[in-house]
């Protein structure tokens, strides 16, 4: 299936006053994931806009550490992406702990360019970005047009590259199967 880009969403949906803005309940995991996931999938091109600015940035202050930062961490992931194919310990892991999966990249890369002395474009270039678009996707209430579209992307509809790499770290499985489960109950 192709890969399609989503379209830019208007900046004052992205970023309006705080009254789409709220605190995630940190005592369920589950919902806290999904609203992270879905805001991920629906405001990819808005977040991809905004890192590619910041890591313009600090590329054009430091190209050399950028580019071996972003080579370090794409590696890095793919190691990381393979080794839990591959190994059940490390699946279960990323599936249960995606968080916790994707902090464990970011230190191995971390410690990776330390060696090579670019731990400052490491930090503002790559998980600064990272960070920032975490945090709006806890906070950002879901809208109706947002979870119909993320469940278009659920059920192969749509291809996306924040599906692509969200499926890596097998976060869209779960969605999938609640929708699968859903039209199996409407069928009966």
């Amino acid at each position: 299936m192709d890969v399609h880009v989503p379209p830019l969403r208007a900046w004052d949906d992205f970023f309006p006053g705080s009254d789409r803005f709220a605190r995630p309940d940190f005592r369920d995991i589950s919902k806290w994931n999904n609203r992270v996931v879905s805001n991920l999938l629906y405001y990819q091109t808005n977040y991809l806009v905004v890192a590619a600015m910041m890591i313009s940035v600090v590329g054009f202050l430091s190209p050399f550490n950028m580019i071996l930062g972003g080579i370090v961490v794409v590696l890095v992931f793919t190691a990381f992406v393979w080794a839990a194919h591959n190994k059940d310990v490390l699946r279960r892991m990323k599936k249960q702990y995606p968080t916790t999966f994707v902090m464990v990249v970011m230190l191995a890369s971390y410690f990776l360019i330390s060696m090579f002395g670019g731990v400052m474009v490491f930090v503002f270039g790559i998980t600064f970005p990272l960070l920032l678009m975490f945090i709006h996707a806890s906070l950002r209430l879901r809208n109706l047009k947002n979870k119909l579209e993320n469940k278009m992307e659920g059920i192969g509809i749509k291809r996306t590259p924040m599906g692509i790499v969200l499926d890596a770290l097998e976060q869209q499985e779960e969605t999938i199967t609640k929708f699968t489960d859903y039209i199996s109950k409407v069928k009966e």
